[in-house]
């Protein structure tokens, strides 16, 4: 058996070193646009990716990435509220929202572990506005 590689190969042609910032800075700054993006909605990686998209292919994907997944988020906790005023449906949206909180902190943990792995992360739904 040969197992499995220990990260997934880049993504189209996106990968470390193709910037201005060293390798360690690139997974850091990109692993911060995900942890950030769990803590502070999408501030965190918006403020990373605008600052950091010029100096690093990968921090600028790994950015946007989070930034978009984010917006989704926000997009779902909108609709949710919107739906909790609806007789019967907003019994089902006390369980949605507390989810999409669990399921955006989940998420952005997992995208950080990878990112500071060097491993391009997606998101498994996200809408993708920002390109």
């Amino acid at each position: 058996m040969g197992g499995l590689p220990t990260g997934a190969p880049p993504v189209g042609n996106i990968g470390l070193g193709q910037g201005k910032l060293q390798e360690s800075d690139e997974k850091t700054m990109a692993m911060l646009a995900h942890i950030l993006g769990a803590v502070t909605s999408f501030l965190g990686p918006l403020i990373i990716w605008l600052i950091k998209k010029d100096e690093s292919p990968f921090v600028n994907d790994q950015g946007k990435e989070a930034l978009n997944f984010q917006i989704t988020v926000v997009i779902g906790y909108v609709v949710g509220m919107i739906l909790s005023f609806i007789p019967f449906v907003g019994c089902v949206t006390m369980i949605l929202l507390p989810a999409i909180g669990i399921a955006s902190l989940i998420f952005g943990i997992l995208g950080g572990i990878e990112a500071n792995k060097g491993v391009v992360y997606r998101y498994p739904f996200a809408l993708r506005l920002v390109s």
